[in-house]
């Protein structure tokens, strides 16, 4: 596809790079808040062709990744009962739960279907009156209006049989929680086209001001990455900390006010648990009082969950960008995509898996 490639072009990348190295003089860290990014940097391995001492932090931007394990271990508990026909994307079904996950348990006999959008939810829904159809509702704010819509049609439909177990976060609050990290190392941000594209960048000006970081709507394509690193350095080296727009093809400041509005008529702004971060406030949306009737954790009372992490995983110190996936002694022996320990080696945004699909091993971490 042409569209894609006029991205993706070697010279001009060269020429992004060349223009880097005359640029930095100091070893900026910048950390990129998006699983798509992530795997666009490690594939293409650009975060080694950066300047000597520059370095790219990988942040939780993998919505599968920071999805909390107690969310998971509810979907299954849900899964398992009779009758219920449990809905999810399908990165979400090799997730090690605390004892197993969607995928094992769907090969025991529960009734577990991959769809790709909400809204086939709903229409197995309307299909079968007699099952509970279960939609399990996670992701970043480019996922949150597809889900908003769901719910609102299946009202408009009367279904009495839909429900989703909602676990959607927000990228600012996480961006906050990390800036005021006292270890923190984060020197500007490239933020993620989709969300933006959804939200818009006016969330982030606060934050530029308030913490003096830039902040670069940036794109998925590696031209995209390195212009948006360019312009982050930029700032960076003449002592600005605003919020730029690499991204233009696709984001506006204010966003898509049609999809907010959805939003907020459907879901309200909570606390929120992160796997591997903890308790972040405000950092969530969850289904408005109106709306509640579609809530699966109020329909399914499924007993006290007890979750416990894997204690070998360092899940929580990659997604924060503290360690790198090399850093992990399980990593690429007792943790592979085929047997994760956790959800950042399964999940197809996961850092993790990143790395390990590139073949990033400790003797060349970029540590």
């Amino acid at each position: 596809m042409k569209y894609l490639d006029e991205y993706r072009d070697p010279v001009l990348a060269r020429r992004l790079l060349d223009e880097l190295r005359r640029t930095a003089t100091r070893p900026w860290r910048i950390m990129e808040v998006c699983g798509g990014q992530t795997h666009t940097l490690v594939r293409q391995g650009i975060d080694e062709l950066l300047p000597a001492g520059m370095r790219m932090i990988h942040g939780p931007g993998c919505p599968v990744c920071v999805t909390p394990l107690e969310t998971l271990d509810r979907a299954m508990a849900v899964a398992a009962r009779p009758g219920v026909i449990l809905t999810s994307f399908g990165d979400m079904l090799r997730v090690p739960g605390t004892d197993t996950d969607l995928l094992s348990l769907r090969a025991r006999g529960a009734d577990v279907r991959v769809v790709y959008a909400p809204m086939d939810a709903v229409r197995l829904a309307a299909e079968h009156p007699d099952r509970e159809v279960v939609f399990l509702a996670v992701g970043f704010e480019t996922t949150a209006p597809a889900n908003a819509m769901a719910v609102l049609h299946a009202a408009r439909l009367g279904l009495r049989n839909f429900s989703m177990l909602v676990s959607h976060v927000l990228v600012p609050p996480a961006m906050t929680a990390l800036l005021d990290d006292p270890d923190c190392e984060v020197q500007a941000f490239l933020a993620a086209g989709h969300v933006c594209a959804v939200m818009g960048w006016h969330e982030y000006e606060p934050i530029a001001a308030r913490y003096q970081v830039p902040i670069v709507v940036t794109g998925f394509e590696p031209l995209d990455l390195l212009e948006g690193i360019l312009m982050a350095v930029r700032q960076l080296e003449s002592g600005r900390h605003e919020v730029e727009n690499q991204y233009v093809r696709a984001v506006r400041r204010a966003g898509n006010t049609a999809a907010q509005d959805a939003v907020r008529q459907v879901f309200r702004v909570t606390d929120r648990a992160w796997r591997g971060i903890g308790e972040l406030p405000d950092s969530g949306l969850e289904l408005a009082e109106e709306y509640r009737e579609f809530d699966a954790a109020r329909r399914f009372d499924v007993g006290g969950l007890c979750p416990v992490e894997d204690a070998e995983c360092i899940a929580g110190a990659i997604l924060t960008g503290a360690r790198l996936p090399t850093d992990c002694a399980a990593y690429g022996t007792r943790c592979t995509p085929r047997h994760p320990l956790g959800a950042p080696m399964v999940s197809s945004e996961g850092t993790c898996a990143a790395f390990h699909a590139a073949g990033r091993t400790p003797t060349r971490s970029t540590a």
